[in-house]
């Protein structure tokens, strides 16, 4: 395993085709400032060009906290320009982990609150441990979430329940956030981290252009029409079809043996 610091406050452990970024601010609970935003977001743009490299992106935490919400001395008594420059940092960051063609897993460790929350809420798989407390309390500030919250969230919770979470800012259990569909699955404290590897590694077994295919029609098909979102999975399972991964997947099958990717 090897380790870097992006930041004093990320670090980045890379395993094989598998990258891990924790970001280290026990102290604040993880909060996030636009220094950590700022350096996100560069690993990010960098990754982005890494297809061949690097496949899957965990991000997690340290302690207590994944990330209790924004840092708001950073924003406490600044004014509105400052204040805008923020959320719109806030947001290059959020889009590009969103937009990553890699696929993304969050091992949400401790609290995810607020801008915490709308991180993990980028990412393809949530990982949650059992003690985690998610939530957007921005509305007992007289706020809204600014950096996807009202947007993503009720994407996999459904609109009523993603406004009962915004509009009482209660913060919600590992329990509920499996059963509402905002997390996959939920974990010993000590087994989050190796869980959410396991799972990764298991994705690395199937054809990479098929995995990073499979995650961009879901993505495109949500904010389409279904017929447009029909249209879209035969174009690219035709595509799919005349690669030599999909060659060698049905081949394979025949064979009765284990197919060889190489992503072709």
């Amino acid at each position: 395993m090897q380790q870097e610091h992006l930041h004093e406050c990320l670090v980045l452990e890379r395993h094989g085709m598998i990258e891990v970024v924790r970001i280290d601010r026990e102290e604040a609970l993880g909060a996030l400032n636009f220094e950590i935003l700022e350096a996100l977001g560069t690993y990010v743009a960098e990754l982005g060009n890494r297809n061949d490299e690097i496949r899957l992106l965990i991000l997690t935490g340290t302690g207590r906290g994944f990330v209790a919400g924004a840092d708001i001395a950073e924003y406490h008594g600044v004014g509105q320009t400052v204040f805008d420059a923020f959320q719109r940092r806030s947001r290059q960051t959020f889009d590009a982990i969103a937009n990553l063609s890699q696929v993304t897993i969050c091992a949400v460790n401790g609290y995810a609150l607020g801008g915490g929350f709308e991180l993990a809420l980028c990412c393809d798989f949530l990982f949650v441990n059992e003690r985690t407390k998610l939530g957007l309390p921005e509305i007992r500030l007289g706020l809204l979430p600014g950096g996807g919250g009202t947007q993503r969230l009720p994407r996999l919770v459904g609109p009523m329940r993603a406004k009962e979470i915004l509009m009482t800012g209660r913060m919600i259990t590992a329990a509920e956030a499996v059963e509402y569909g905002a997390a996959l699955e939920a974990c010993a404290p000590d087994a989050l981290l190796p869980r959410a590897m396991e799972f990764a590694t298991s994705l690395l077994a199937q054809a990479p252009v098929a995995l990073r295919e499979a995650k961009r029609v879901v993505d495109d098909g949500l904010d389409a029409a279904l017929s447009a979102g029909l249209t879209l999975e035969q174009r690219t399972l035709g595509a799919l079809y005349a690669t030599g991964d999909g060659q060698e997947g049905i081949a394979a099958f025949m064979e009765k043996r284990e197919p060889h990717f190489t992503g072709q």
